[in-house]
């Protein structure tokens, strides 16, 4: 019998020591945003037990490899469930099940099954919400922390390129967030063109 919340709480704690102070978007509060969406799928669609469960641990790790690089995060997650999770009793068919979850957040996200369809949209859910300005404003202070954009122009642009080039995968996500993301990708042309 694994237990959740055991593992839910070394996890957190985990990412609460070990991530850079740098990482203003990819910190504690956006894995407790996604697995908050996630958690609202679960309910929404009645996903089974176990499920919910793989689900749930996905959203846990898919950016635990952050602890030990910004590059290769979705990778490095994956080797550290593989350490971890069978400590907690997880099955090899659920390990990677997990590990799949994980990858399938990688950008550009491809996913391959209703769960990584469902984490995907989840992690990116906020691109078609009401806080999509503050939101992304740590990931623009993160980038520029990083070195990895220059300017807000660069920044601007990244959001509309990306913006344009992402898409959601469930019917939920399609038919709730996909308008006010095509509203934001409007806004962002407007003032920026």
């Amino acid at each position: 019998m694994v237990d959740y919340n055991k593992l839910k709480s070394r996890i957190l704690g985990f990412l609460e020591q070990e991530l850079p102070s740098d990482l203003y978007y990819h910190g504690t509060h956006h894995t407790l945003d996604v697995l908050k969406v996630c958690n609202d799928y679960i309910e929404r669609d009645k996903i089974g037990s176990n499920d919910a469960l793989l689900l749930r641990i996905g959203v846990l790790f898919h950016d635990l490899g952050f602890t030990v690089s910004f590059e290769n995060h979705e990778e490095n997650g994956a080797v550290l469930a593989e350490k971890i999770l069978p400590d907690f009793g997880f099955t090899r068919k659920d390990i990677d099940i997990i590990k799949g979850l994980i990858m399938s957040t990688k950008i550009p996200q491809n996913p391959k099954t209703g769960l990584e369809e469902i984490i995907c949209d989840s992690d990116l859910d906020y691109l078609g919400r009401d806080d999509y300005y503050p939101i992304s404003k740590t990931l623009y202070d993160e980038l520029r922390s990083l070195s990895k954009i220059k300017s807000e122009r660069d920044w601007n642009q990244l959001q509309i390129n990306f913006l344009e080039a992402h898409s959601y995968h469930t019917d939920f996500a399609i038919q709730n967030r996909q308008p006010e993301k095509e509203q934001r990708i409007l806004e962002l042309k407007k003032e920026f063109s």
